[in-house]
């Protein structure tokens, strides 16, 4: 598996697997053995999706040595504070059943950015933590987070996909050395993703599937990715995107894709961010 170097130096696997709404929890803990087992060592999931405990079932099952895996997981808006976080990173830790989280992140940018930041700060001076970043954040809050802390984030995690391409929240980060990790890649299949012609006339070219174009585009972006799937088949698909490359021509023909909107909700519009506020672990990313 290919990696990336964040900026606090340690290296992280450029793909990796996503637990986002595997809500049934031995579906989940199965997921997470059968990609293991397909070759995934980043696993992704949060306190929000109410399956940390699963997923640290599975990396016992898996037999993979800890040292060897890459797990993240993501403090909810509701422990957004300094005191509720100290406790949540613990909750996490406990949940999952390891000594230490590879990289742990702030879910939403909202409640007591400041409080949470600094419980993840001690928590990765600490040694609980390895690395410490974020989730949706604009360019304007991540610049914040930034001047106001002693610790810069490696990793700003943000809907990317071929419809909502974020050109200019990519360019920002990655000019601040802090990685884009793109989630819901596929955009849960909107506007038939899988059967777009464009994009399976680069696919028909390489012998590789829509979502396998979708993923290295991403790649060669720069940006490290966390597909999700409980079929062990589409696993064995999405880790399968190393062994070829997009011409300029055809990066381009995917960035003509955008449609500059997100496929789920604006993180700025008011009654969203009253809807987060109000649902303790909600089917919100």
């Amino acid at each position: 598996m290919n990696t990336v170097k964040l900026n606090n130096g340690i290296e992280m696997p450029q793909l990796g697997f996503g637990v986002f709404q595997v809500t049934d929890l031995n579906q989940c803990e199965q997921a997470v053995v059968d990609a293991i087992d397909s070759g995934y060592r980043l696993i992704d999931t949060a306190a929000a999706y109410q399956n940390e405990e699963a997923v640290g079932r599975a990396i016992k099952r898996s037999g993979v040595d800890r040292k060897d895996l890459f797990v993240t997981s993501k403090l909810w808006v509701s422990d957004a504070n300094y005191e509720r976080a100290k406790k949540g990173i613990d909750q996490s830790l406990s949940n999952l059943g390891l000594d230490y989280l590879d990289l742990y992140l702030l879910h939403q940018p909202y409640g007591d950015v400041g409080g949470a930041w600094k419980a993840l700060e001690e928590a990765y001076k600490a040694g609980k933590i390895r690395a410490i970043g974020v989730s949706n954040f604009y360019p304007d809050q991540l610049k914040n987070l930034e001047l106001s802390n002693e610790i810069k984030p490696v990793i700003n995690q943000i809907e990317v996909n071929p419809w909502n391409q974020q050109t200019s929240e990519v360019e920002f980060a990655q000019n601040e050395d802090i990685q884009v990790e793109a989630w819901a890649p596929f955009a849960e299949g909107k506007h038939e993703i899988f059967k777009n012609e464009s994009i399976a006339e680069i696919a028909n070219k390489y012998g590789k599937s829509n979502g396998q174009v979708i993923l290295r585009w991403l790649l060669q972006r720069g940006i490290t990715v966390i597909p999700k799937s409980v079929h062990k088949n589409r696993m064995a698909e999405n880790i399968d995107v190393f062994d070829f490359e997009l011409t300029d021509d055809e990066m381009n023909i995917m960035n003509g894709l955008d449609k500059g909107e997100s496929q789920f909700f604006d993180h700025r519009d008011p009654k969203v961010i009253e809807q987060i506020f109000g649902s303790d672990l909600a089917e919100l990313k």
